[in-house]
């Protein structure tokens, strides 16, 4: 038995998504089952009918794809839990990338999952609107640090929406900013840009600010609890203990950039050794080994990664 590790409880946003996500946990673990249920009840449509089948251009949609992504990520949770009986160490930080914050917030014990749910679906529909009221895109570049890269965008009038690694740095602005930004990363030695698949909008920047008062008052209508396990926020990279920091970071965080990197820093000063990314995907998992090559990583993604927990806490691994 593994005894005296310190781990964290990682969640992927949107961009994890894929058809048919979660549809093993659905079929052979009653808790991910009562999860789909409680969600499609809260909702008032199958929106696991979508996980399981799409199409993806329905699943792509923002108003569904950040409250799928979570309805997934705690299935994960839940049937994990259930197939280790209870075994599963416990966090001593959870985090989430993105709209995976969500998730970090149910595990935590500051929301509940219906709560959550209605929350993160307003979310969705509020930033979808700030972009059609501003339109713009995400573009992932590769190869360039960040101080080139804050250059780039103080050129290119640009922002930095998300530090995923070293090597790992979205921008967010309107379409022919990026496409400035895209030419002057390329002269400065980018191997690499890609799109953000599925951004209808200049997520986790200045653009999304039409969805500011939405947030606010969307935010101000649910209850929360003190987190069971603290949680580090996108925006400061640092741990919620309260309430009140967990408000705050709700609504700023749709117009901040998310500090990935830096947060897995902060978990890894604070004694994490393990990650268990817990949701669809691995990019989590990618992105900390980039950060931090000897750090242990596992995934809870669907049926058969949870026998890999099992395993390691028997000591197998």
């Amino acid at each position: 038995m593994v005894e005296d590790v310190k781990v964290a409880y990682v969640f992927p946003g949107e961009e994890s998504k894929q058809v048919g996500m979660g549809l093993d946990l659905y079929v052979h673990y009653n808790s991910a089952r009562e999860v789909f249920e409680e969600v499609d009840s809260t909702l008032g449509f199958p929106l696991s009918r979508i996980c399981f089948e799409g199409p993806e251009e329905d699943l792509s949609q923002t108003i569904n794809v950040q409250a799928a992504v979570l309805a997934v990520s705690i299935a994960c949770l839940r049937a994990a839990d259930e197939i280790s009986e209870g075994t599963l160490p416990a966090p001593t930080l959870v985090a989430g990338h993105g709209s995976g914050e969500y998730a970090a917030l149910v595990a935590a014990g500051v929301m509940k999952l219906s709560d959550a749910v209605k929350l993160i679906r307003e979310r969705g529909r509020l930033m979808n609107e700030a972009g059609r009221r501003k339109p713009g895109g995400m573009l992932t570049i590769m190869d360039i640090d960040k101080d080139t890269m804050d250059a780039i965008c103080l050129t290119a009038g640009v922002e930095i929406s998300s530090i995923n690694a070293p090597d790992n740095i979205v921008v967010s602005g309107d379409n022919d900013k990026l496409g400035k930004a895209r030419r002057l990363a390329q002269v400065k030695g980018a191997r690499r840009m890609v799109p953000v698949r599925g951004a209808t909008g200049a997520f986790y920047s200045s653009l999304m600010e039409p969805a500011l008062e939405g947030m606010i008052n969307t935010v101000n209508q649910f209850p929360y609890e003190t987190p069971r396990v603290p949680v580090v926020a996108n925006v400061t990279a640092q741990p919620m203990n309260t309430v009140e920091a967990v408000k705050e970071e709700l609504i700023s965080q749709i117009i901040h950039g998310i500090k990935w990197q830096q947060s897995v820093e902060t978990m890894l000063a604070r004694g994490i050794t393990t990650f268990f990314e817990v949701g669809p995907g691995d990019m989590l998992t990618k992105y900390i080994k980039r950060i931090s090559p000897g750090a242990l990583t596992f995934n809870i993604s669907n049926a058969q990664t949870t026998s890999e927990i099992i395993r390691w806490r028997k000591g197998g691994r």
